[in-house]
């Protein structure tokens, strides 16, 4: 069973900075592409970054390119999303999710599963 505890979330202000992070078990962490998604109120979850089963491929969002940056560290089975100049549109609370297959394996955010709380992100003027 897919377990994906989610942490780091907090309320900043404009132009912040925060590092999210996110432990998985339950699957075989090292075969595995992972992923930041998030979703704000109102709106359809979307997908913000990915990253390859061996840390050497990422995707980005257009909307968070040159900000944030994804990373995974597979000794201890977890994957951090370094969040830097935090905008007002950034609020939203943020999933990790996980995908047994290339990160672009049926479309780049296609396909994934879920299996976190989420971990909310504030940002305030």
């Amino acid at each position: 069973q897919v377990q994906l505890v989610e942490s780091g979330g907090d309320s900043v202000q404009v132009g912040g900075s925060l590092r999210l992070s996110c432990v998985a078990s339950g699957f075989i962490f090292t075969r595995n592409c992972m992923a930041w998604f998030r979703q704000a109120p109102g709106s359809e979850r979307e997908g913000v970054a990915s990253i390859d089963y061996a840390g050497e491929r990422t995707r980005y969002a257009d909307s968070v390119k040159g900000r944030f940056t994804i990373s995974r560290d597979n000794a201890k089975n977890t994957v951090y999303l370094q969040m830097n100049t935090l905008q007002a549109g950034d609020a939203a609370m943020y999933y990790c999710a996980t995908k047994l297959d290339l990160c672009g394996y049926g479309g780049w955010w296609a396909g994934f599963t879920f299996g976190g709380q989420g971990t909310q992100v504030t940002v305030s003027s």
